[in-house]
């Protein structure tokens, strides 16, 4: 791709089961793939991941609490 730039935003409300369920497959797809595929609007995006990322994890809590999960390469 270049110099371009795809980004991809998803946000849902959903259980906190669910949530975990979505984080194990994204899990799945990195560990035995080796690629992160989405599908919008009918058409597949695919990143693909290197045998070697940085990931980094934030945590803030407060009124609004979140958990930051990000793998760069």
């Amino acid at each position: 791709m270049g110099d371009e730039l795809l980004e991809i935003t998803e946000k849902q409300t959903m259980s906190r089961e669910d949530a975990a369920e979505r984080l194990r497959a994204l899990a799945d797809q990195i560990s035995r793939h080796n690629q992160v595929e989405f599908v919008r609007n009918g058409m597949a995006f695919t990143a693909k991941i290197p045998s070697q990322v940085e990931l980094s994890v934030e945590i803030e809590i407060g009124e609004e609490s979140e958990i930051e999960i990000e793998l760069n390469w």
